[in-house]
């Protein structure tokens, strides 16, 4: 195993009440102080996808970046940011969609990705699966396939994993916290 799930895991903290009360925040930084866990992280993501046929990478803003912009560089991909509605310059096309907590919206520039293009979708946590799901839209909207999309953390009780899958996408995830 390249890397260690209860590890992995113990990295990650609960903040409660974040950010807004009831919300149980799952916080991914601390990965980044500790070189062995960031290392297993990456490692895991690299080792998942060097012989595949991703074309392009993309990311959601913004703790998504952080990994994504490793493993572009490291598997020599092209990374394309899905940021939040007004974060990105030039031409660009926007999905709002609902979170557990609210609503938003995401945008990518025009031309990010074609027809064809094979795409990892990479995200820090899959809780309902609105963000993902507006990031699929997104790079379809554009002709790309979704080959993957993966996260750090799955929130499996929250059911967007299963939604995505429910689309015909695999998903996959270092470690899933049950009943949160």
């Amino acid at each position: 195993m390249l890397y260690d799930d209860f590890y992995i895991k113990s990295l990650i903290q609960t903040v409660e009440d974040w950010p807004k009360e009831g919300i149980s925040f799952r916080d991914i930084t601390p990965i980044f102080s500790d070189p062995k866990g960031l290392r297993m992280v990456v490692d895991a993501y690299i080792h998942r996808y060097i012989a595949t046929d991703i074309s392009h990478i993309a990311c959601i803003d913004a703790r998504g970046f952080l990994i994504a912009s490793i493993l572009a560089y490291e598997l020599q991909k092209p990374l394309i940011l899905v940021r939040k509605k007004g974060k990105l310059p030039g031409a660009t096309i926007s999905q709002k969609y609902a979170l557990e907590y609210g609503e938003a919206e995401l945008e990518i520039q025009e031309g990010a990705v074609s027809e064809g293009d094979q795409v990892l979708l990479f995200d820090d946590l899959i809780a309902t699966g609105g963000t993902l799901c507006a990031a699929i839209s997104l790079l379809k909207s554009q002709g790309a396939n979704i080959k993957e999309v993966a996260a750090i953390i799955d929130l499996p009780d929250l059911k967007g994993s299963q939604i995505i899958s429910d689309l015909e996408i695999p998903v996959y995830s270092l470690c899933a916290f049950e009943g949160e």
